[in-house]
């Protein structure tokens, strides 16, 4: 049995696996440090279970929850997410439970049929500022749509001011031995946090917004994600963290990536990456788009102002895997960026013209020389890229 059980409060419970086995989440973004898959017991004169875990979990997570119930039944459970990571043991729980009651809203009520072929008689539909009483405690629920599936949706606890947010304020990685965000530096998990957000959240950040500010009216003592820490000390850190993350908002500093095939690229990447720190740009991050994962160079793009990208010419485009990133970038609606690019190519172009077709379709503010070199980087190329770590430098500071 691998199911983590703590109490967050008396007869609040925290129920909940960590998956190193998984290489990738949704199959595609690496877990390097695991993921964990949060699951909550509120014991009351009701009992209500707040959504399931993973299906491959599924062993421990069955037999923590009835040692947690002590021979008592399963009033409740409530579903706040249909992802299968959280509701892949809906049907096992029934089978233990089969008079409990569903507690969703209209749109997770079909996706029990789709993903589950559920129809059960014995469910309560809620809508926005709905209450479902429990005994000393009631849950009120709130609509968070897209964030970031249509039937999202939290629900707060008033008596102990408990969020539960599904995905929302969630992170990449295990909780290993540490549950509470004061029994860990947060500093130890905040880049999986934000690759989480900027990778499964990001492209959803007006709805983020929206449901942040939902969020914001509640007084809230301790957050309750599905993903990553509980918050019972500073759970405004994470608000405030996530609130900077929705609203795109960047910190100092740049992310140049390149993709390059026999060095040309990279040659001008690292040139260009020294003119920037003569310019005063003091956090300069640089990728091989060939090499680093772009989860990771998405997360990192989310975090700064700057971006250049310069890519080699392939086959009269751009060099596939920057192509990749560029379908990434689009897809994530990237805001408040400022942009530089450059390229090389050997015999006819593309790959500049297809980064500055790219660039002029997306919110960027893009600086007015373009390096594009034919062969190896020769001196009026050099000169160029020093005007465009000049123009990229001023505006970072603008």
């Amino acid at each position: 049995m691998n199911t983590i059980t703590t109490p967050i409060l008396d007869n609040v419970y925290y129920l909940g696996v960590n998956d190193r086995q998984t290489a990738k989440f949704e199959n595609m973004w690496p877990l390097p440090e695991g993921v964990a898959y949060n699951s909550y017991l509120i014991v009351d004169e009701k009992t209500a279970l707040m959504d399931t875990v993973k299906v491959t979990k599924i062993d421990g997570f069955l037999e923590t929850l009835v040692n947690l119930l002590d021979g008592r039944k399963l009033d409740y459970l409530v579903i706040h997410h249909m992802e299968p990571d959280h509701s892949g043991c809906i049907k096992a729980v029934l089978e233990l439970y089969p008079d409990m009651t569903f507690v969703c809203n209209a749109k997770a009520k079909g996706m029990l049929m789709d993903y589950y072929e559920l129809e059960p008689e014995n469910i309560i539909v809620v809508k926005d500022g709905d209450e479902l009483e429990l005994g000393e405690r009631s849950l009120t629920f709130v609509n968070t749509p897209m964030v970031h599936w249509p039937e999202s949706m939290v629900s707060y606890e008033k008596k102990d001011k408990i969020l539960f947010s599904q995905d929302i304020f969630g992170g990449f990685g295990t909780l290993n031995g540490t549950v509470f965000d004061d029994e860990m530096n947060y500093k130890f998990l905040r880049d999986e946090t934000r690759r989480y957000y900027s990778n499964i959240v990001g492209k959803y950040s007006k709805m983020a917004v929206r449901a942040l500010d939902k969020v914001s009216k509640l007084d809230i003592n301790i957050i309750c994600p599905v993903h990553g820490l509980v918050w019972r000390k500073n759970p405004k850190q994470i608000i405030e963290e996530y609130t900077k993350w929705a609203n795109q908002v960047p910190e100092d500093g740049l992310v140049l990536v390149y993709g390059s095939m026999y060095g040309n690229t990279e040659q001008m990447a690292d040139t260009l990456a020294r003119f920037l720190a003569e310019e005063g740009v003091k956090n300069i991050k640089v990728f091989d788009v060939s090499k680093t994962h772009e989860s990771y160079i998405l997360s990192e793009i989310w975090r700064y102002k700057g971006l250049i990208l310069g890519s080699c010419t392939y086959n009269n485009s751009v060099y596939p895997k920057m192509y990749n990133l560029l379908h990434i970038l689009e897809m994530n609606k990237l805001q408040n960026k400022v942009m530089g690019i450059f390229g090389s190519y050997g015999w006819s172009g593309g790959s500049v013209k297809d980064i500055s077709e790219f660039a002029s379709a997306g919110s960027f503010q893009v600086a007015e020389t373009v390096v594009e070199s034919k062969g190896t980087m020769k001196a009026k190329d050099v000169e160029e890229l020093r005007k465009l770590a000049k123009e990229m430098a001023e505006l970072l500071k603008a």
